[in-house]
């Protein structure tokens, strides 16, 4: 696959095969950062539509209708959030199954290196996971705050 046999003679090959799953693996923890900032400004969106909430049940009719033109463009915002989230994670997961496909085309014929090949490929694996899970949290969590602002904007007096 590379040019290099793999044996357990060989522990350069081992080695190689690493440093070059190692790029990816820089990706990946850019991508992490990537998630973390989503995730933290959808933590500041549901904390404006906790506040405008509160403040839309004691508000007039005229800052009501203000608000509630606030909580939907919060709502859009959550939105795009979500769809960057899951593009975000996708790409994580396709990274890890990349550097896995890179492991496993370099397995076919290094029975010697099966314990360490096993370990890191299950570390990815693992990885890949916990990047579905962040995923699917982040996008409960966006759910969340789209309910809230659908609850709070039926608390407003229907206009006539």
């Amino acid at each position: 696959m590379f040019g290099f046999s793999l044996s357990s003679t060989e522990p350069d090959s081992i080695a190689h095969i690493i440093q070059v799953a190692l790029a990816p693996a820089f990706l990946l923890s850019a991508l992490a950062t990537l998630l973390n900032v989503f995730s933290t400004r959808l933590g500041r969106i549901s904390d404006k539509v906790d506040t405008l909430s509160g403040e839309i049940a004691r508000a007039t009719e005229a800052e009501a209708v203000r608000l509630s033109r606030r909580l939907t463009f919060l709502r859009r915002r959550s939105l795009v959030l979500d769809v960057a989230v899951v593009l975000a994670s996708l790409a994580g997961c396709l990274i890890g199954l990349a550097v896995l496909t890179l492991f496993v085309g370099a397995m076919r014929d290094a029975a010697t290196a099966s314990i360490l090949f096993a370990c890191f490929g299950a570390a990815l694996i693992c990885t890949v996971a916990a990047i579905g899970a962040f995923m699917t949290e982040i996008l409960m969590a966006g759910h969340g705050v789209r309910d809230e602002v659908e609850h709070q904007q039926d608390k407003v007096p229907a206009r006539s």
